[in-house]
């Protein structure tokens, strides 16, 4: 039984070392993924513990003390998206006029997935302002046709590779830009839009995650998102980020991305909104994004119904309102973060830069 006690700990304690070493490798980066589940495991593991230790059983209180200190690690990261924590981003007042509103409906769809009229009656009911749609092949644009009777303004890169991306919006976009920052199948769209006559700048994002069937390392998603948080911090205006990262939004990249950029993130104080996996509740994490920048305060977020699609749709509703959110920052890059972007990108070769 110690053994297997102590088997149970050193497991456990290598899934809060492993992540905070700087192996990029999918075996290791994959474990930045599941700290919710990883929270719970540890409450299990302690009340276990417990009943042995009160049952008289003779139980090394070290085991007790290292499962609580990772589980109080795992807790840390994941806080902030709990209702329990401070919201990042102010809730927008309740008199405001349409013309500074924007709603964005982002849907990874599965590329294998044939349901598309799912997905039309989703966007008829919510009617967003845009939508995002990833993995979006040459069947998809066509079956997704009717829906430009609703947002008639549109930028398609159908793939068959699961990176293609389509953008449908009710605004007409400017300065339209289909680009691949880092890997050749993997595409990214830039545009902006005018919200009440003023300029937005918009991107939309779905980098390669690290895994076994993709990248083994997560060096070319990390690269991406990099590349454009220093391209948003050269901007000053009002910019949303959207899409599928291919990171949980309490990750060291997706933190360092929003502390080079400066971008917020409206579920700090408000909730996790795990979008992946659509199917198996035990195994859900947030996956779908949106960012943006202090110009905006929140209406309302919220994840849709299934689609038949791995991933739930998410809804974001953003209101232009540039005084109301000064005093709310994202989190501050250092001299570290600094550092580490420039080994990332300069000694990367990545020296494409996004068009805005």
């Amino acid at each position: 039984m110690n053994w297997i006690l102590f088997s149970l700990t050193a497991l456990y304690a290598l899934t809060v070392l492993l992540p905070m070493t700087s192996f990029k490798h999918y075996l290791i980066r994959g474990w930045d993924f599941p700290r919710l589940q990883l929270s719970v495991i540890g409450v299990v593991l302690i009340a276990l513990y417990g009943v042995l230790f009160f049952a008289g059983f003779e139980l090394s209180v070290i085991y007790i003390l290292v499962i609580l200190g990772c589980l109080l690690w795992q807790l840390w990261w994941i806080f902030p998206y709990t209702p329990c924590h401070r919201k990042e981003v102010q809730d927008a007042k309740t008199a405001h006029n349409n013309d500074h509103t924007l709603s964005i409906m982002t849907a990874n769809v599965l590329q294998t997935n044939k349901n598309s009229q799912k997905l039309i009656d989703l966007v008829q009911q919510n009617k967003p302002d845009i939508l995002v749609t990833l993995e979006t092949n040459q069947w998809w644009e066509e079956h997704l046709a009717p829906l430009e009777k609703q947002l008639p303004y549109t930028a398609k890169c159908p793939l068959d590779n699961l990176y293609g991306m389509h953008v449908y919006s009710v605004i007409e976009f400017q300065d339209q830009h289909v680009q691949f920052l880092v890997q050749d199948k993997v595409p990214s769209i830039h545009c902006k839009i005018l919200l009440n006559n003023r300029p937005i700048q918009l991107h939309f994002m779905h980098p390669a995650p690290p895994s076994p069937t993709e990248n083994e390392k997560s060096l070319a998603r990390d690269q991406e998102l990099i590349l454009l948080a220093k391209t948003i911090a050269k901007d000053r205006l009002p910019t949303v980020v959207a899409g599928d990262l291919n990171d949980v939004a309490w990750s060291p990249t997706t933190r360092l991305f929003r502390k080079i950029s400066g971008l917020l993130d409206p579920r700090v104080g408000r909730g996790m909104f795990n979008t992946f996996h659509a199917d198996y509740w035990f195994a859900r994490w947030p996956l779908d994004h949106l960012f943006h920048s202090k110009h905006f305060t929140l209406k309302k977020v919220q994840r849709l119904t299934s689609i038949g699609s791995d991933h739930f749709p998410l809804l974001t509703s953003l209101v232009l309102q540039p005084q109301e959110n000064t005093n709310n920052q994202s989190v501050d890059a250092d001299a570290q973060d600094k550092q580490d972007v420039h080994e990332l990108l300069e000694d990367n070769d990545v020296s494409e830069s996004i068009k805005r």
